[in-house]
């Protein structure tokens, strides 16, 4: 299916449409849940790293295994500065068609300062995947079918048409954040989002 502005998404795919959601394989969450979050990021995203290893396990525990929020992975490489950004979201990309999009995404950044000056990433990146669960044959042949590619293209260009500029960003019922904001600042923004969503319930 192809992959509706990042604008549109969530007007577009509202709760219990989950079915029909290209998005579903990097999602977290109940699509029931009465916030939805989408994280612009990059995989060689120093930022990005950050926020995944000590602020994304906070909210994930918090929020979104609570059913409080439906978190959302959107690729936007920036591949001016991260020369192997793409190739780490195809790799992810690809995961995700086999239902490991998570586990690589972990992996990716937890090994991002090994994979992230490689002059040719893929043997390593392929190796990670494969430690996280994922069948490397039909992997591999993704990858080098660039299967993924343009998902990921509209995966960026949706991020800047949602005005994003730099990683990670957030895309958050209608609103705007970048940076890698600490977990107990995310927690009040998704805190005060939560109650006025609820509020009429």
């Amino acid at each position: 299916m192809r992959l509706l502005s990042l604008c549109l998404i969530a007007t577009l795919l509202p709760t219990g449409q989950q079915t029909a959601d290209p998005l579903a394989a990097r999602t977290k969450g109940s699509a029931k849940a009465p916030v939805v979050v989408y994280e612009m990021a990059d995989f060689q995203c120093p930022a990005c790293r950050e926020f995944a290893v000590t602020t994304l396990p906070v909210l994930d525990k918090a929020y979104v295994q609570s059913g409080k929020v439906r978190w959302v992975f959107v690729n936007f490489p920036l591949t001016s500065i991260h020369k192997n950004a793409v190739a780490a979201a195809q790799v992810a990309m690809c995961a995700a068609r086999q239902n490991k999009f998570w586990p690589v995404h972990d992996a990716l950044y937890l090994h991002q300062l090994e994979w992230a000056p490689l002059a040719d990433p893929i043997q390593a990146l392929l190796a990670l995947a494969d430690s996280a669960g994922v069948r490397r044959d039909s992997l591999a042949a993704c990858v080098a079918s660039h299967a993924t590619m343009e998902t990921i293209q509209q995966d960026a260009q949706g991020s800047v048409r949602a005005g994003a500029n730099a990683t990670p960003s957030f895309y958050i019922e209608g609103g705007l954040a970048s940076g890698a904001i600490p977990a107990q600042e995310f927690s009040r923004i998704l805190d005060s989002i939560y109650t006025a969503k609820t509020a009429s319930r």
